[in-house]
């Protein structure tokens, strides 16, 4: 990988012999696009605090994908994830980053690396949690796809069996549908 004009050495992160598991490395790549256009965001509104938090959710999430497959960090997946690690940490935490970066093989110093870009394809949730309400109160949570339409979300809000015996015997006034986000259901 080209960085600040240096390559990043390889010398520790080498594709494993055997089997990948895909679906652990295609998280793992969505989850570090989605971080870095999360903390990039952030930072450029000048919301550290919630850039951090960012971090740490990454962080959490890498801990998940090592304990369901060690050898995810040897493929270029996740040597993407700890290097988007190290870098997006380097302006909060620099001295250890800049030790990290070393470790981790990098070249020079980590402040001289530009900082990680995000692939839109990537940063794209496949599935998101649906959250259906009635009268403004959370009834229900469902998983669904992330493209899913307007229409369709409202069809699988109301078709839910939780969702379905509580609206018995009353009356909807509204259906109100946040893409991507919520179903809120006004009932009488």
């Amino acid at each position: 990988m080209e960085a600040g004009g240096q390559v990043f050495e390889h010398t520790h992160f080498q594709d494993p012999a055997g089997p990948r598991d895909s679906d652990v490395l295609r998280r793992l790549s969505y989850l570090t696009h989605a971080t870095i256009k999360k903390v990039t965001s952030d930072i450029e509104r000048f919301s550290f605090n919630t850039a951090i938090a960012a971090i740490m959710e990454f962080t959490n999430g890498l801990y998940k994908a090592i304990e369901e497959a060690p050898d995810a960090f040897n493929t270029y997946e996740g040597h993407e994830a700890i290097r988007s690690l190290i870098l997006m940490l380097a302006p909060f935490a620099p001295f250890i980053c800049e030790e990290l970066w070393e470790e981790a093989g990098g070249e020079f110093s980590v402040h001289t690396q530009p900082w990680p870009e995000f692939d839109e394809e990537l940063a794209r949730a496949e599935r998101i949690t649906l959250v259906v309400q009635i009268n403004g109160k959370v009834r229900e949570r469902l998983e669904v796809d992330a493209d899913i339409p307007r229409d369709e979300m409202e069809k699988v809000a109301t078709s839910s069996d939780r969702i379905s015996s509580l609206l018995q015997g009353k009356e909807i006034v509204k259906v109100i549908v946040v893409p991507g986000k919520l179903v809120n259901i006004v009932v009488r």
